[in-house]
């Protein structure tokens, strides 16, 4: 058996015991965490290919020539030789960047060789992909600041002291005009303009520069400049890939492998790429505690893609721990708090992960909410004509928008709690109640309770005093 499946194995373990304990977590953490520094050169080429298709959207021309390419190089004593294209385009680094730095660590441990391209051309142009507009270039001092900034940030998921850096100005800067014609003359006007996001653009009758357009053509010269074997890139960067494969063809090489990466969806649920603009990201320089409680927010929907997209667990543990969450032998609390604690234990290590953990435990898993400290206050009587959602959004300022509270309520996440005598009652409010009136819902649903009431969105808390 090889280290990782003795791993696994003895996460097999854990994860069908009791996984409200803290002990349990930590041993399991610790057993998880260790794996981002595994060997795995022992893995055959089948598996190996197995392995990285398991997390990515598609692996093209497929997950067979894939292995058939490792079989290959290992036959001519090298691995791979992969390549991603980083564009520094904002200061802002969120998880969701550090999904295909994830999928490179694991290829450098698998022993193939990783090149990140700078885009420090390409980043004057601005990548169109996914863009309602024009994306505004950036200078040569922009780019510097925002790389040095990435690297910093992404650097606890991966290794860049194992790549080689290349600036794609190298063999962009001096290409000349003719040469670009010549090779336009083979590239069909229909490839460039078959993008869903150039249609809608010119449906909407925004405007398409000449340089948006060549963008897939310059990053595809990065392919063919370092004739790779294997190119990373989101799902929304399909059609720039498959320029590239393209091109190489055209220069009598073999094309390269295209393993596309997961868009990660953001952290409030409604369904949009996590992004810094919608507010719906975990940045990777917030604060240990800051990362935690973040996670604990999101929807439980969201914990198998982001179990898959930031851990080192396999399909078989991620499938174990979210059968005992479907058969209610694990509630998804508690394997919440595993996700949030492998993010932290990757960013600031195991030690801050169980001290984030036993901060969140404290301040929002307490028997009584009357313990935590400086909860807002809601005077009932002030706002009983306003709609739970209107309280939500207008006097707490818990949700940016009454859609936002109304789909807290549809993913089960708005509640009332009353904290009494016998404990605490608590009842789950439905989407059409968080566009009743306050008194009206508190009338009917907690007409025969008593004691201190407390509105709970997501997991933000307030008192609602004067019932």
């Amino acid at each position: 058996m090889t280290r990782l499946g003795e791993s696994v194995a003895r996460a097999i373990a854990l994860l069908s015991t009791d996984l409200s304990s803290d002990a349990t977590v930590q041993e399991l953490l610790q057993e998880t965490a260790a794996r981002r520094s595994y060997d795995l050169t022992d893995l055959s080429a089948k598996e190996q290919a197995e392995l990285i298709a398991s997390r990515t959207v598609e692996v093209l021309p497929g997950v067979d020539k894939l292995a058939e390419r490792i079989e290959e190089r290992r036959a001519a004593g090298r691995g791979l030789h992969i390549k991603l294209g980083i564009d520094p385009t904002a200061t802002d680094v969120h998880l969701g960047h550090a999904v295909p730095l994830i999928i490179l660590s694991r290829f450098q441990r698998l022993g193939h060789d990783v090149t990140l391209i700078i885009g420090d051309f390409t980043a004057k142009i601005g990548d169109p992909s996914g863009r309602t507009a024009e994306r505004p270039p950036l200078t040569d001092e922009d780019i510097a600041h925002n790389l040095a900034t990435y690297r910093e940030q992404v650097r606890p998921f991966f290794d860049f002291e194992k790549v080689s850096f290349r600036q794609n100005s190298e063999w962009l800067a001096p290409y000349t005009f003719p040469e670009l014609l010549a090779l336009l003359a083979h590239v069909p006007a229909s490839q460039l303009l078959q993008r869903e996001d150039f249609r809608n653009r010119l449906a909407a009758g925004s405007g398409l520069t000449m340089t948006e357009l060549l963008y897939p053509v310059a990053q595809g010269l990065d392919s063919v400049a370092l004739n790779c074997d294997v190119e990373l890139g989101g799902s929304d960067q399909l059609l720039n890939l498959q320029m590239a494969r393209k091109l190489m063809e055209l220069r009598g090489q073999t094309p390269q492998l295209i393993v596309t990466m997961p868009l990660i969806e953001g952290t409030d649920g409604t369904g949009a790429k996590m992004s810094k603009s919608k507010g719906n990201y975990v940045g990777l320089s917030a604060p240990a505690d800051d990362v935690f409680g973040k996670i604990m927010s999101v929807p439980d929907r969201l914990m198998e893609p982001y179990l898959k997209a930031w851990t080192e667990w396999t399909d078989e543990e991620i499938g174990l721990a979210l059968g005992r969450v479907a058969d209610r032998s694990l509630h998804p609390m508690d394997l919440k708090k595993i996700l949030a604690g492998e993010v932290v234990a990757a960013l600031y290590g195991l030690d801050a992960a169980m001290a984030a953990r036993a901060g969140f435990i404290a301040q929002f898993s307490k028997k009584s909410f009357s313990d935590v400290e400086s909860l807002p206050v809601v005077e009932v009587a002030a706002h009983a004509a306003e709609t739970v959602a209107t309280v939500l959004t207008t006097v707490l300022e818990f949700t940016p928008s009454a859609s936002a509270a109304r789909r807290l309520a549809k993913q089960n996440a708005l509640r009332l709690v009353v904290e009494g005598a016998d404990g605490q009652q608590t009842v789950v409010l439905a989407e059409a109640d968080a566009v009743r009136p306050l008194r009206e819902v508190l009338a009917e649903k907690l007409a025969d309770t008593a004691g201190v009431t407390y509105l709970k969105a997501g997991r933000k808390l307030a008192q609602l005093d004067g019932r």
